[in-house]
């Protein structure tokens, strides 16, 4: 029997969002439904009221969050009733050419829940990144759901879910940060923050932030950066080969998505360095990058999707270093809010004002 629950939805490109009533069915096969306890503010949820990521209104907001598996569907065998997961929006198939050759991570056919969720009056909702967690309850494939330690409170194994996850996958995963490195983050939020504390857990020596807001550049210390530079006072290439020796970092990591930033990440490394771009560009962005750089510093530009996590593996081993006291995921969180709460945060985040909102339910 279908349920009735509160979730945050966009209805319409760039207006306030608001609280309605959703209806969320049974699990049917492979599906879950997920009380959640807590979901994070992330910018791709404010690109989904703008528009940026497609014109499938209405919007059920929200995907970064932990909650509790409340009821399954048929041939569900990763999850029961009680598990404490963290949602991904990556489930894997397990049956693609990236799977099969042992890169799950890379699996290019992940899913979502067949069913769809609704507004009282049967308009279908289109669920942020294929889950939807502004609201009491949501329906996902059981694959979008990674037991986790319960004892790791909701609104800090939550953040795995997306932007945390994203950045230390992007320096670990991606970038293969180790030991001894010099690394660079270009943009200091959220994702740059951890990619920083990524960066830090994997060993590496020098760690610089860069940014624009001196707010963040504090924050990015907090994280372990070792240096810092405001790029709106200070070349940041400059300063950044000036503390590795005159060479550049061994891996460049840029989680903004701008072409201009970009280009300086791309020089800021060392020759054989890494390039590894995990903020998302804008649909119409280009780059420009002279040929003959590309060739001649070596190395390697990389893409990091989702940090090439694997949640199975990663969502676990991450909560387990946070309950070590290794990973600060307490100190990503600015503020805990309600569902109302959520378009005030969306302007706090658009000020720099905060590093994560989370909604708590």
């Amino acid at each position: 029997m279908s349920q009735q629950v509160r979730g945050v939805v966009a209805r319409r490109r760039g207006e306030p969002v608001s609280i309605e009533t959703i209806v969320v069915p049974d699990p049917g096969p492979g599906e879950a439904v997920v009380a959640i306890q807590a979901c994070g503010v992330c910018h791709t949820d404010l690109h989904y009221r703008e528009g940026g990521i497609n014109d499938d209104f209405p919007f059920l907001l929200g995907h970064e969050a932990a909650g509790v598996v409340e009821a399954v569907g048929p041939g569900v065998t990763e999850v029961e009733p009680g598990d404490y997961v963290i949602l991904n929006w990556r489930a894997v198939c397990g049956r693609c050419r990236a799977c099969l050759r042992g890169q799950p991570w890379y699996c290019f056919a992940t899913h979502n829940a067949t069913q769809k969720m609704s507004l009282l009056d049967g308009t279908e909702l289109s669920p942020a990144l294929g889950i939807g967690a502004f609201a009491d309850k949501t329906l996902v494939a059981a694959g979008q759901c990674t037991k986790v330690d319960p004892e790791a409170p909701a609104t800090a194994a939550g953040l795995l879910g997306c932007g945390v996850m994203a950045g230390i996958g992007a320096a670990i995963n991606t970038g293969g940060v180790t030991r001894g490195q010099s690394v660079a983050v270009f943009g200091c939020g959220g994702v740059g923050n951890a990619a920083i504390a990524g960066s830090r857990l994997a060993g590496a020596s020098v760690i610089v932030g860069v940014d624009l807001d001196d707010r963040k550049l504090r924050q990015a210390v907090a994280f372990g950066a070792t240096h810092t530079v405001n790029s709106s006072t200070q070349d940041p290439v400059e300063y950044i080969r000036s503390v590795t020796g005159g060479f550049g970092a061994d891996v460049c990591i840029e989680a903004i998505g701008l072409p201009s930033v970009y280009r300086q990440a791309f020089e800021a490394r060392d020759l054989a360095g890494t390039v590894v771009l995990v903020g998302v560009p804008r649909p119409d962005a280009v780059l420009e990058l002279p040929f003959i750089e590309v060739f001649g510093r070596g190395g390697a530009l990389k893409s990091s999707w989702y940090g090439d996590c694997l949640p199975t593996r990663d969502f676990p081993m991450l909560i387990d270093l946070y309950r070590q006291g290794r990973l600060d995921l307490d100190r990503f969180v600015s503020e805990e809010i309600g569902l109302g709460d959520v378009e005030e945060a969306f302007h706090k985040m658009e000020q720099g004002d905060v590093l994560r909102s989370v909604v708590v339910l």
